[in-house]
């Protein structure tokens, strides 16, 4: 698959089929992202893989958590600036509008919106999740190091024919996910993601994104 395609192909997963998928591929995919771009090669970033016991555990727990903080216990840093702007505040309103008029959930419909929520913490049914964590110490130009290994990870598993999910809904729930994976205290969690193989009749997996024109972000000067 070239990375053209990779890329056109990658979407937010959010419904997985019931099939395993090897810890060995998942272990090269890791292996073979350790090539995407690092600042002065600090390679900032931390991986944690829960499938199997590890995996159903942590949902079983969060599940239980859930029904008392629909929210989660909070997060360490900021997802979206507290006033965000536009086009931004627009942008991400309209996805939300957009997915859940996609799987047929009325915005009245409080409950089912919190079930679809709640998905984020069952990793959409995948077979293997992932969390992303780097050192407390490391500044922003880390985090944007972070970004680039978790989007080659990404590309890598369509590459296998996989899909995924970059989840920093887990950010909510980052005290429960560390005791789970035993995170150090001097690592930062940043996010999760659901990784596994797409189920491609699922209304979730039919919803895309709308993305800007090119002409409304770049500038070329010659």
């Amino acid at each position: 698959m070239q990375v053209t395609e990779a890329l056109r192909s990658r979407f937010s997963c959010r419904a997985f089929l019931d099939r395993p998928v090897s810890l060995s591929v998942i272990r090269e995919i890791l292996d073979e992202a350790r090539k995407a771009p690092s600042g002065g090669n600090l390679q900032p970033w931390q991986v944690h893989v829960v499938a199997g016991k590890a995996l159903t555990g942590l949902v079983e727990d969060i599940r239980r958590r859930f029904v008392a903080a629909p929210v989660g216990e909070g997060t360490e840093y900021d997802i979206y600036p507290p006033h965000l702007a536009e086009p931004y505040r627009t942008r991400r309103f309209k996805t939300g509008m957009d997915l859940y008029r996609a799987l047929g959930i009325a915005r009245e419909d409080t409950e089912a919106r919190q079930r679809q929520w709640q998905r984020n913490y069952e990793f959409f049914g995948a077979p293997v999740g992932l969390f992303f964590a780097l050192d407390r110490a490391l500044g922003p130009p880390q985090w944007s190091d972070v970004g680039m290994y978790i989007l080659a990870v990404m590309l890598l598993a369509r590459e296998r024919g996989l899909h995924s999910c970059a989840q920093e809904a887990w950010a909510a729930w980052h005290g429960a996910v560390a005791a789970h994976i035993q995170l150090p205290a001097s690592q930062m969690l940043f996010c999760g993601m659901a990784i596994g193989y797409g189920d491609e009749s699922a209304p979730a997996n039919a919803f895309r994104t709308e993305r800007a024109p090119l002409d409304e972000f770049a500038v070329f000067h010659d």
